[in-house]
């Protein structure tokens, strides 16, 4: 029996100005664990006077995971947080019951010219944490916990495995690796955890002896451990968790289990302006301008 159970091709997306490879969610595929949203950015080269500008946007019950190859993103958020983030760091936000941020390049490397490379994803909380605060952590590079096979090094953003666990706070069991194979090198994965899959990041791999061609995503079966084997250097990202514990409604940039709460950011972002940002968002610091509500 096959380890994998579905493969997802990215769909392109132009997010004015750079382009992304969209694998979640997917028609058939809507999570893997907690992840409800997972973009593949760049890797994408900007000349000098360009960079990546996202206006600032609301997001509900879910949390922002920002992990970089290359390059760098300035971040802000309505709780005043001012946060560079460069490649290996982890950036963890969780919106809870409403946060506003943006993401622009750097001036320095706007009048340099850059390139940016990652991996932009979103987590779905629990039920319970859906209406938490908001709250923002950095995790730089330094401190997630890397393990080192022959012919594997990994670094361990947020979860646990491997008898290891990152400082990032989950609010649920996940795994979520960044996996570099040399050539030749091997990974076993174990079934510890109900839902995972693999996402090639820059060359072909092989899962039990099948192929999955690079910039892919397979979803594995469950409790099923596997091997992961690359007959070049490749990258990948392993990804997963439980099983979200209730059905999850995406809109825009709102993730909710409740109709009524889906309605009501809709509400609040788009009459926040008129009130003078006195509500549950707010404008994040040095911010002015903003993405406004999609047309319903």
């Amino acid at each position: 029996m096959s380890a994998i159970t579905q493969i997802i091709a990215p769909r392109r997306r132009d997010l004015g100005g750079f382009e992304v490879a969209r694998v979640l969610p997917y028609m058939k595929q809507r999570s893997v664990g907690p992840f409800v949203f997972f973009d593949h950015l760049g890797p994408a080269v900007f000349a000098p006077g360009q960079g990546i500008d996202v206006r600032p946007h609301p997001h509900i019950g879910l949390a922002t995971v920002t992990y970089l190859f290359e390059g760098d993103f300035m971040h802000r958020d309505s709780l005043g947080s001012i946060q560079l983030i460069r490649p290996g760091d982890m950036n963890w936000m969780t919106a809870g019951r409403g946060i506003v941020h943006s993401e622009r390049t750097t001036p320095e490397a706007r009048a340099a010219g850059h390139r940016i490379h990652g991996i932009q994803s979103w987590v779905a909380l629990p039920k319970s944490a859906e209406m938490a605060e908001p709250k923002f952590t950095h995790h730089p590079a330094s401190i997630l916990p890397t393990v080192n096979k022959p012919g594997v090094r990994l670094r361990v953003i947020a979860g646990s495995a491997f008898g290891v666990t990152s400082p990032v706070e989950v609010l649920a069991p996940t795994i979520y690796l960044d996996v570099a194979l040399e050539a030749g090198g091997e990974l076993a994965i174990p079934a510890e955890h109900k839902e995972r899959a693999i996402y090639t990041v820059d060359s072909p791999i092989k899962i039990d002896g099948e192929d999955l061609p690079a910039l892919q995503m397979a979803v594995l079966a469950e409790g099923k451990a596997v091997t992961l084997s690359a007959a070049a250097p490749a990258r990948v990202m392993v990804l997963g968790g439980d099983p979200l514990d209730a059905p999850r409604q995406m809109w825009w940039n709102f993730v909710s289990s409740s109709d009524a709460e889906m309605e009501r950011a809709k509400a609040d972002w788009a009459r926040a302006p008129e009130e003078g940002w006195t509500g549950r968002f707010k404008m994040p610091p040095g911010e002015q301008e903003l993405i406004p509500l999609p047309e319903l």
